[in-house]
């Protein structure tokens, strides 16, 4: 299985996350290729690239219908990328003085880390409480 940070890490493939959790939780069962095509104004075999990429990460889900597929968000393997950005987000609101050891540019670097971390257990947190049955 590919590293779950290798998987998120591309923009196009956090768009289609960000899709099929917002169709989700607004009650659809599913979304087909054509529609995230539409959506992000991208190419089909681009996104079926992308889509394959998620499966075999387990973060989607397909149910066929005939010749449709319909992709569903599966959010279990972001439980990897919550409890490894924890330890980050422990006292980030404490704003915690940079290690005088550290050189400026390091100093600085670990501050824009802990901002960016604690906006981002915000969002995820946020996705979190959106999903069906968590």
């Amino acid at each position: 299985m590919a590293d779950i940070f290798d998987v998120i890490a591309d923009g196009t493939r956090r768009d289609i996350l960000r899709l099929l959790l917002d169709r989700s939780t607004a009650g659809e069962q599913g979304t087909s290729v054509s529609h995230i095509v539409y959506e992000l104004g991208a190419s089909q075999p681009t996104v079926s690239k992308h889509l394959k990429v998620l499966r075999d990460a387990h973060l989607v889900s397909v149910r066929e219908e005939g010749q449709h597929r319909y992709y569903s968000l599966s959010a279990a393997p972001l439980d990897e990328v919550d409890d490894w950005l924890v330890p980050f987000l422990d006292g980030v609101n404490d704003e915690p003085a940079a290690p005088s050891s550290l050189p400026e540019p390091a100093a600085h670097a670990a501050e824009v880390v802990g901002r960016a971390a604690a906006s981002a257990k915000h969002a995820f947190e946020n996705a979190l409480r959106k999903l069906p049955g968590r």
